[in-house]
């Protein structure tokens, strides 16, 4: 039989030379993904074979499907062969001593354990694990660390990965494997956003199906090299969906005695007989007929384990203890010779794949499962800890419904408390969805549901479960409330459908009357002002009734009340009262309760996003760092993401772009289901494409922002959105669009009374009142932005202010009095900083000062400007810039000497407007240019690019763009 090596690179050879060239090539991060079957696992095994062969150590861990909540685990596994390739202890970083709990097989290579962190200092102790992992690896390099089926990991483990992809060990290279369909972030393997880092060799390998001329070749190399014709090629690449595992088990169950295809020309009509669709359960039973008792027993006790175990715990499955146990051995080796079982690494036993364990699985008569699951029950009870989530899936399926319930609900409790959210929301919704829950068990495991699931990121099928309980009457009204109650927050929040939840929260407060503590928590979520129509003062007025309410309760649940506080908090910091910064300060982030540190997690997360929108950016960084850290330690996963979206508006703002489109785009692709999540990224796309000239870009992802949706969008981001709306509306001459915008943007914040959020929306919304001849509106719209920012701790709404002040005085006239105000606006973005709204304000200021005859600093001006505007890829604006420096008639810096054929920055600018699909006319439009002037250049770019035709150019990498050109 041909081995998985030489079948690996059937149809995989780049695939395999890329991860080969990536892992000889450290540091380097690679991630393998593809479906279940693809051969992920078989083209990892190929590579390691290779690396071994060439000295190289390879450290391989498995996360399992059926998991117990032990965090790091995969890594450990891992870890625990590393010997070999350690130096002498003496030679180690001491810190590494920290492992010798978790690694007791090391124990005489690591040095002696560090003094022990404070015990209540979760984070500290992570923390030094993380950094311990990180050093033995670095001592063992150059070295290869594998974790296959990344879906599955812990959230320990995705962060301990995450670690160290933030500063691979100089010799490490990473591989990953998993199917990004079963991650529980849809595309984020580590569980957030993956950055690659300077020096840091990435590579991402996606495996598709094989096609029909791979099919031929994969078959052939399962015949030893026979050929195959065409047709069964085709006609088998039909039945499988070119899926290299079905592909090999289908072709295995069809050889005859000799090894061979029945065949000639009948070879596609034995494909026919198969029934259609083509299970690989039949290939599996056709494989298993001729197998001896023995050996069926021992492959149904794999099955029906579904992970791979030793020998012991097999033969106990089975049913082969006691005078069976040689029996039970020469089956085991009956099943590993035919190739159904194989041997794992540390003396574990089990299938190839999980498909083929399944298959098996489903080969079992059903009356014949009970008996092995019972089994199986018995021998993982032995085990200290018992494994729960485990022994309730067998109590599942061997009918012990009492026992099922007691292990599924241990487990779940289990999991959260050791920070395993997602295992625990995995347990809980599984047994919700069974028929076979009894109605009395189905509301306390469904508060269990809504509680966990408020910190976590899984929210789709929970929301389905929650719905579908609290339309039934079973339920019992503190059950039923707290609930509804629950609901609503996971609305509001992971699901981004803020309207649904707020009615669920407003729908859930009467039959809470006489639960003042969780009332209090759905009136802190209605207190937050960020969405809805209503007024400022309604909002106060509930967070207000919250804090009475709690006020009220004699013994506090910690977790609600600072669930409380963290709206508080938001509230104050959304709104820019001067008192936000000291409320901020009495987070309970070190609290000994972990529900409660969740909260404070939370917390900072919207601190972060309230201090980017009012333009506290440095405080923004620090409340992300922070709500990041707790979040490690303490499992909460929602407010990693949220800190991520607010991170990259964060960084557009701040002028930190290297890599921000990709993110945002990433961020975008992850939300599909829940689109409102991923308004910051929205926002972002949509400037960076108004301030490049791609107008229907722009347009199309400002509009996404929920910019027309008063109940669900978030104003601190649809008021930018409509600014930048706004903006391209009086780009494109369409005066009665920009007034329209303005009305809707205007209306929005006038209503709900918060100014603080207008920095970016009231100076476009002037420049649109000007334009069109309505000065007395544009002043009384000043006025009114004034008024509401007074008092206010808002540094991005006082510069906008200054900003607007201008734009007015120079309308009127008192240009000096403008260039003041610009310039004051200037500095102030400068100091955020805020490198784009500060060109913009110093472009202002040009004017005012070209006005006032001043040419000379005019020209700096705008020189500045543009150079800043070109380092933000702000493409319009730079060469709206240009132009003003010809009209100045100021030369710009010299240009440089290029070499041949290579593009100029305003050609290249040119080639990817080109590459756009932009016309002559539409390229003059965006580079204030003429349309000679733009001729000229495309017939230069598609000269020195070698090409004929304008469809034929690409847009240039950044990294050829040699720098700015006036």
């Amino acid at each position: 039989m041909t081995g998985p090596a030489s079948l690996a690179q059937v149809g995989r050879d780049a695939q395999l030379r890329t991860l080969l060239q990536a892992a000889g090539s450290p540091p380097a991060v690679i991630l393998v993904q593809g479906e279940a079957g693809i051969g992920k696992t078989r083209l990892v095994h190929t590579a390691i074979e290779r690396l071994r062969a060439d000295r190289r150590t390879v450290l391989l861990g498995h996360c399992q499907q059926l998991r117990e909540p032990f965090p790091y685990g995969p890594v450990f596994d891992a870890l625990r062969h590393v010997a070999a390739a350690l130096p002498a202890g003496d030679r180690l970083n001491p810190v590494t001593g920290a492992l010798r709990g978790y690694l007791p097989e090391l124990t005489g290579h690591l040095p002696p354990a560090p003094s022990p962190p404070p015990l209540d200092d979760a984070r500290a102790e992570r923390h030094r694990l993380f950094r311990a992992v990180h050093a033995l690896l670095a001592a063992a390099a150059p070295a290869a660390l594998v974790v296959e089926d990344l879906h599955w990991a812990d959230d320990g483990t995705r962060d301990l990965l995450c670690f160290l992809t933030g500063q691979p060990p100089e010799g490490l290279a990473l591989v990953v494997t998993f199917r990004r369909e079963d991650l529980p972030v849809p595309g984020l393997p580590f569980g957030r956003a993956y950055r690659r880092r300077p020096g840091v060799r990435s590579e991402v390998i996606s495996l598709a199906p094989l096609d029909v001329e791979a099919v031929g070749d994969l078959t052939s190399a399962l015949l030893g090299g026979a050929p195959v014709p065409n047709d069964f090629a085709a006609r088998l690449h039909e039945r499988t969906a070119g899926v290299p595992f079905v592909i090999e088990e289908v072709v295995r169950s069809l050889l005859d005695d000799a090894g061979r295809l029945p065949g000639g020309e009948d070879a596609p009509e034995v494909l026919d007989r198969i029934p259609v669709p083509l299970l690989l359960r039949e290939a599996m039973a056709e494989r298993l007929a001729g197998f001896s008792p023995a050996a069926l027993r021992a492959v149904r006790a794999a099955a029906v384990l579904r992970m791979a175990a030793d020998e012991p715990l097999l033969a106990a499955v089975a049913g082969a203890e006691g005078p069976g146990a040689d029996t039970h051995e020469s089956g085991l080796s009956e099943a590993l010779r035919a190739g159904v079982l194989f041997e794992h690494p540390d003396g574990q036993y089990g299938f190839r794949h999980a498909l083929a364990q399944q298959a098996a699985y489903n080969a079992i008569p059903g009356p014949d499962r009970r008996p092995i699951h019972r089994r199986a029950m018995a021998a993982l009870s032995a085990l200290d800890p018992p494994p729960l989530v485990r022994l309730a899936y067998h109590a599942r399926h061997a009918g012990d419904l009492a026992a099922w319930r007691r292990h599924g609900a241990a487990a779940a409790d289990h999991a959260a408390a050791v920070g395993d959210v997602p295992l625990a929301v995995e347990v809980l919704e599984g047994m919700l969805a069974d028929p076979k829950l009894p109605r009395d068990a189905r509301g306390p495991l469904a508060l269990r549901l809504s509680r966990i699931a408020a910190v976590g990121l899984s929210y789709r099928r929970v929301v389905r479960l929650l719905r579908h309980l609290l339309s039934d009457d079973f339920l019992s009204r503190h059950v039923r409330s707290e609930a509804r109650l629950n609901l609503g927050v996971l609305l509001a929040n992971q699901a981004g459908a803020n309207a649904a939840g707020r009615q669920e929260i407003l729908t859930a407060l009467p039959e809470l009357h006489d639960r003042p503590d969780l009332a209090a928590r759905g009136l802190a979520l209605l207190g937050l002002p960020a969405w809805g129509g209503e007024p400022l003062d309604i909002h106060e007025a509930w967070m207000d009734e919250a804090e009475r309410l709690l006020a009220s309760v004699e013994d506090q649940d910690p977790e609600l009340a600072a669930a409380v506080h963290a709206n508080k908090v938001t509230l104050a910091m959304l709104v820019g009262s001067p008192h936000a910064f000291s409320l901020a300060s009495a987070l309970p982030e070190n609290h000994p309760s972990a529900a409660v540190r969740r909260q404070a997690a939370r917390a900072y997360s919207n601190l972060c996003d309230a201090a980017t929108a009012l333009g506290h950016y440095g405080a923004a960084e620090k409340y992300a760092a922070r709500s990041r850290r707790i979040s490690d330690e303490s499992g909460a996963l929602y407010p990693v993401y949220l800190v991520e979206m607010s991170s990259i508006r964060l960084d557009w703002l701040t002028g930190r772009l290297e890599g921000l489109r990709e993110r945002a785009v990433a961020a975008v692709e992850m939300t599909v289901e829940a689109p409102l999540l991923a308004v910051e990224a929205r926002l972002v796309l949509g400037m960076l494409a108004l301030a490049r000239g791609e107008w229907q870009e722009a347009g199309e992802q400002l509009d996404a922002t929920g910019v027309r949706d008063p109940d669900s969008g978030y104003l601190p981001v649809t008021a930018p959105a409509s600014a930048g709306l706004i903006e391209l509306h009086l780009t494109r001459d369409a005066l009665d669009a920009a007034l329209a915008e303005t009305e809707w943007a205007v209306g929005r914040l006038r209503r709900k009374g918060l100014w603080v959020w207008g920095d970016q929306v009231v100076p476009q919304a002037m420049a649109a009142l000007l334009k069109a001849g309505r000065s007395d509106e544009a002043a009384d719209l000043v006025s009114e932005f004034a008024a509401g920012v007074d008092g206010r701790t808002a540094p991005s709404a006082h510069a906008a202010l200054d900003l607007a002040r201008g734009g007015l005085a120079e309308h009127e006239g008192r240009r000096d009095e403008a260039a003041g105000h610009y310039a004051r606006a200037k500095s102030a973005y400068e100091g955020m900083p805020r490198p784009h709204a500060a060109a913009r304000a110093a472009e202002a200021e040009a004017g005012a000062r070209l006005g006032l005859g001043e040419r000379e600093e005019a020209a700096t001006l705008v020189a500045r400007a543009a150079e800043r505007y070109t380092t933000l890829d702000a493409t319009r604006d730079a060469a709206h810039c240009r132009r003003l420096l010809r009209e100045i008639g100021a030369a710009g810096p010299a240009r440089r000497a290029r070499r041949a054929g290579v593009l100029s920055p305003r050609e290249a600018e040119v080639a990817r407007l080109v590459a756009l699909g932009r016309t002559n006319r539409e390229i003059a439009e965006v580079l204030f240019l003429s349309r000679r002037t733009v001729d000229t250049h495309v017939a230069r770019v598609l000269q020195k690019l070698g090409v004929r035709t304008r469809n034929d150019v690409r847009e240039p990498r950044p990294d050829d763009r040699p720098g700015p050109d006036y």
